[in-house]
């Protein structure tokens, strides 16, 4: 299920970084080379605001920084339209379901993390709140999106080779080629419903390695929530990667 362009394409392989002066400000460039591009291509990161220009194999950088000089209008609507970052420290708000849960930081305890009444509690040394946010939502993710995994699958008749959660700013969920299912583990902040979704449309693939009248008739029979759901990732889904 994609959504953006990937942060790294198969063939992909990145070359270096710089911060470039552009007519909007100062901006991050990540240079990249991959081998299956037929062409000079510009994106922006969602998860960190950087400009990726990627490069086929025999393109230079001069012709990536004249795609880039060429698109300023476009870079810096792109760059302003991003939703502001959000730092995961004691007080801030991280949704958990599309619900809000304030974080509480209880330096002086032990015990990990957990969710009580409405707030994520957390504990340890400052220095590793953020990491420790980060594992418990990604572990929350798994549990989560294991219990739907497993119910869509008993739905349509499939078993996936196994399920594993990942921090990608490409795609929300993926359906290898051998049945294993993938999914970000910021998913878990999504609402309910788009989480039911994302489910479905992956075992959807396990059935159905295309997006054929098919597939969408199998992902149809899966979930309720394939239309809502597909509207709340176009237009909240950017929120999510500017979470950590």
């Amino acid at each position: 299920m994609a959504w953006f362009l990937s942060a790294m394409r198969p063939g992909a392989e990145s070359l270096d970084s710089e911060m470039v002066t552009l007519p909007s400000g100062t901006a991050l460039v990540q240079w990249r080379r991959n081998a299956r591009a037929r062409r000079v291509s510009l994106r922006i990161d969602p998860s960190d605001g950087a400009i990726v220009v990627t490069l086929p194999p025999r393109a230079s950088r001069k012709a990536g920084m004249a795609l880039l000089m060429g698109h300023m209008d476009w870079v810096a609507q792109r760059l302003a339209a991003l939703p502001a970052p959000v730092t995961l420290a004691d007080g801030t708000e991280v949704p958990i379901g599309g619900v809000p849960h304030r974080i509480r930081h209880h330096p002086d305890r032990r015990g990990g993390a957990w969710l009580e009444a409405g707030e994520l509690h957390v504990t340890g040394a400052p220095e590793f709140l953020a990491r420790r946010v980060v594992d418990f939502l990604r572990a929350e993710a798994g549990r989560r999106l294991l219990v739907l995994v497993r119910a869509k699958a008993g739905m349509a008749g499939v078993i996936p080779a196994r399920v594993t959660i990942k921090d990608t700013t490409s795609r929300w969920g993926s359906c290898a080629t051998d049945g294993g299912l993938a999914f970000s583990w910021r998913l878990v902040m999504a609402p309910v419903f788009v989480q039911d979704y994302v489910a479905a449309h992956e075992v959807a693939h396990l059935r159905h390695m295309n997006h054929s009248p098919d597939f969408w008739a199998l992902v149809a029979g899966l979930t309720a929530h394939s239309s809502r759901a597909m509207i709340w990732l176009r237009r909240e889904g950017p929120r999510l990667l500017r979470v950590g």
